[in-house]
């Protein structure tokens, strides 16, 4: 059978977290195929290139964050000719806390084919050097960067019981898991997996509170955390009504905090925020 992605369409194609040889031959043919590629980072995309030994055929576009929007008129134009658009980003899947929603979306709305070259996921990867449950799990993206909305998101996990997977900068690493320690307790299991498949390839695995500790002296490199998920707890609605109050205490909103605590709990929102409102004084 054919390697070759169909004649005409939108490719989402994987690329190595790190190690050039996760490279899969459908990629290798792709990039030198394809009418365009649309690349997160062109530089990167030369190092990949060079690396795996092709030579593009196509013309090569910028397809980053702030232009996203921007390149889509000309993208969309090239596949309503009958091109095939070779989208790539800096490492991993498209889309997946990188650019190519909006492209995959705007394909979707006009019915223009879209097909996927499977390979290297940061968060696949992790989830399953972790040593966590991976059989129910879901993926927030980047952790917040500020530190009031930070806490609030943590919250938010207290009562998820599926394994998280989330990114972090090296920098802010440290501080974001003592938050995530004070409010999921230091105990709560979790992993922190740093340049996945790269030679310094690193997966410390342990409590919160540990973990703080390990980064307070400095992490380098590209990092996948992954979070135990909560143990399941009978709560009574007086326990919810009281854990909204102390966060209105704290400055929330009622209305969202009522809706946070209610999704967390797997209890209506209605019934919690009423209950909430009968309670004040």
């Amino acid at each position: 059978m054919s390697s070759r992605p169909p004649a005409g369409g939108l490719v989402l194609a994987a690329t190595p977290l790190g190690d050039m040889g996760d490279a899969s031959a459908r990629l290798v043919q792709a990039l030198g195929s394809a009418d365009v590629i649309a690349a997160e980072d062109t530089r990167r995309l030369r190092s990949l290139t060079t690396a795996l030994g092709v030579t593009p055929a196509g013309r090569v576009v910028s397809f980053y964050e702030d232009v996203e929007v921007a390149r889509l008129p000309k993208l969309l134009g090239a596949l309503r000719d009958g091109e095939t658009v070779l989208l790539v980003t800096d490492a991993g899947m498209p889309s997946v806390s990188d650019p190519g929603y909006r492209l995959v979306a705007a394909c979707v709305e006009e019915d223009l084919p879209v097909t996927c070259l499977p390979g290297p996921s940061a968060v696949t990867t992790a989830l399953a050097l972790s040593g966590l449950p991976s059989d129910r799990f879901c993926f927030e993206g980047f952790a917040p960067r500020k530190s009031g909305e930070r806490a609030r998101w943590f919250a938010g996990l207290a009562g998820e019981e599926r394994t998280t997977v989330f990114f972090e900068s090296p920098h802010r690493l440290a501080v974001t898991l003592a938050d995530a320690a004070k409010a999921l307790g230091g105990d709560r299991r979790a992993a922190v997996c740093r340049e996945l498949t790269k030679t310094y390839e690193e997966v410390r695995r342990g409590g919160l509170a540990e973990l703080a500790d390990w980064a307070a002296d400095g992490v380098r490199g590209e990092i996948t955390v992954v979070l135990a998920g909560a143990e399941p707890r009978e709560v009574s609605m007086a326990d919810l009504v009281t854990e909204v109050r102390d966060r209105v205490a704290a400055g929330e909103r009622m209305k969202s905090a009522a809706a946070e605590v209610a999704t967390a709990a797997g209890v209506s929102k209605k019934e919690l925020y009423d209950a909430v409102l009968q309670s004040r004084p």
